[in-house]
């Protein structure tokens, strides 16, 4: 863990999912105002998402470690890279700070501050594909910090940029964001009853990548033995 304070690490991870969730909203809700071509709005969405978390990561990552995600803080509570006593702190600033960027994002565009959204996003294809998104996502976040640490930015935003069009569901991956996303009845919003799915399906989906990258992350003992004999 970073040298920072809890407070100053919980405020930072606030602060960072508070500007993702106002990117992808804002940039969904521009998107749309721009074109009427569901691709191109997506294209635009996608490349705002990604180019913001490879951004955040890197200022805000020094600080509190850059979860904005209570599914990666989880894993890394039970890897105990984040202390267990810290792990509702984190979720409920991920949380308090996607809703504020809902927010910004309805205050930039004139919308109501927060409208319950109508899009549908459920049935088993879209919660495999939240499990999916969010098993990547924990793999590529646990082996860019065994492999190539200065790298976990770049990682994070071009695998979220790829899963955006390689997963039926656009590859939320993120409890907190999909919260905030049911707030806003615009491009890139959720309806409020189909939360429980995509909840079940993302927390699913990065306990598996934790339990399979610690066993394949893990040199056998006859490697580590003859690395050992060559020395």
């Amino acid at each position: 863990m970073t040298g920072f304070d809890l407070p100053r690490r919980l405020v930072a991870e606030g602060l960072g999912t508070a500007m993702l969730v106002a990117t992808v909203v804002g940039s969904g809700i521009m998107a749309t105002s721009l074109t009427q071509d569901v691709g191109l709005a997506l294209l635009g969405n996608t490349l705002a998402t990604g180019a913001i978390l490879v951004v955040l990561i890197t200022v805000l990552g020094p600080i509190s470690g850059a979860h904005f995600n209570p599914a990666v803080s989880l894993v890394l509570a039970m890897s105990r890279t984040l202390a267990k006593r810290d792990l509702a702190g984190y979720i409920a600033a991920q949380i308090f700070g996607g809703i504020v960027g809902t927010v910004a994002a309805h205050l930039m565009f004139a919308l109501p501050l927060l409208e319950m959204s109508s899009k549908i996003r459920t049935g088993g294809a879209q919660w495999f594909s939240e499990g999916v998104a969010t098993f990547g996502l924990v793999a590529v976040i646990l082996a860019g910090i065994k492999f190539e640490q200065k790298a976990v930015p770049w990682l994070v935003g071009l695998y979220i940029t790829a899963a955006y069009w390689f997963t039926a569901s656009t590859s939320f991956a993120n409890p907190a964001v999909a919260l905030a996303r049911s707030l806003t009845d615009t491009f890139s919003g959720i309806r409020p009853v189909d939360l429980p799915g995509f909840w079940i399906a993302e927390i699913t989906g990065a306990v598996a990548a934790l339990f399979l990258f610690t066993w394949l992350l893990q040199p056998s003992a006859s490697s580590t033995l003859s690395s050992e004999a060559k020395l």
